[in-house]
């Protein structure tokens, strides 16, 4: 799974793509993507993190993200049963739908406030939110009509807060995502081997030391932490399919096993017997 700048190509050509009841809990996944993102989820209480804003919701939550706005997934650290829809609505939408349809206006503005970050509550939390559930059992025509119908709803609400006093502007241009999206894509794939700083660097056509002060200036990690982090992300979902802590290291591209304890227990808290201990239904598989 890709961090911080997500790719997401299009499964159809269709305007929306949605993502029925994905389970990140164990991820830490701040990234951002040109998509607008409608997400809905209940039975959790945890950190609400769009933007600048950092806020927690309780039970339930329905946020419309503009494209471009990073945030953190609203299930992370969540150990209660729960449910959650994720509905992308793709960058062409306005272009290719609501500016070819004069009947569809009013849902400019709902796009135009997706900037700031919306927060829903009331009745229309509760009412898209029934609508959202039940996205994922309809046929294509059927789908399409309900979504447009979700959006109609959500511009005639009133039950909202902006997540900013501002719109959101994300810092890094197209040049930046387009070189961040390319990093990004060599640790995803690579990751389960040895990354050296020669390597990525040569990869952004810039000298160790340059790198290393471009990194940290746009990702406010050096890229060793990074990279760790991002290793660690993927620890977790080895040891949540069964891996024992052994296997789990050396697949995940740590050289050493104390380093990969030291690692794991800095970036989760602790170690990945404990981590799996508790997250695993079957512990005596741990290692």
């Amino acid at each position: 799974m890709k961090i911080a700048l997500e790719t997401i190509t299009p499964a159809s050509k269709s305007p929306f793509r949605l993502l029925h009841d994905p389970k990140l809990s164990h991820l830490f996944y701040w990234h951002f993507h040109p998509e607008l993102e409608l997400v809905y989820i209940e039975g959790a209480s945890a950190k609400r993190h769009v933007g600048d804003h950092i806020s927690q919701f309780e039970d339930s939550d329905l946020v419309l993200i503009g494209p471009n706005i990073p945030h953190l997934n609203f299930d992370h650290g969540v150990t209660t049963p729960y449910r959650k829809e994720v509905l992308h609505l793709k960058p062409n939408f306005k272009e290719d739908v609501l500016d070819a349809l004069p009947e569809l206006k009013q849902i400019d503005r709902l796009l135009e406030l997706s900037k700031y970050g919306i927060a829903f509550s009331g009745t229309t939390k509760s009412e898209v939110g029934a609508l959202l559930k039940e996205l994922h059992s309809l046929d294509p025509f059927a789908f399409f009509m309900a979504v447009m119908n979700i959006l109609k709803r959500l511009s005639n609400s009133n039950e909202f807060e902006l997540l900013h006093k501002t719109p959101f502007v994300n810092k890094h241009n197209d040049k930046e995502q387009k070189r961040l999206r390319s990093i990004y894509a060599f640790i995803d794939e690579r990751y389960e081997g040895k990354i050296t700083l020669d390597e990525v660097a040569g990869l952004c056509n810039l000298t160790k030391p340059a790198f290393c002060r471009y990194f940290k200036k746009n990702t406010g990690s050096t890229f060793i932490q990074f990279l760790n982090q991002y290793r660690v992300s993927q620890a977790k979902r080895y040891l949540l399919s069964g891996k024992n802590v052994t296997e789990t290291c050396f697949a995940c591209g740590f050289e050493s096993l104390s380093y990969f304890n030291r690692s794991f227990k800095r970036i989760v808290g602790e170690n990945p017997s404990k981590f799996k201990e508790k997250h695993v239904r079957n512990p005596s598989s741990s290692a």
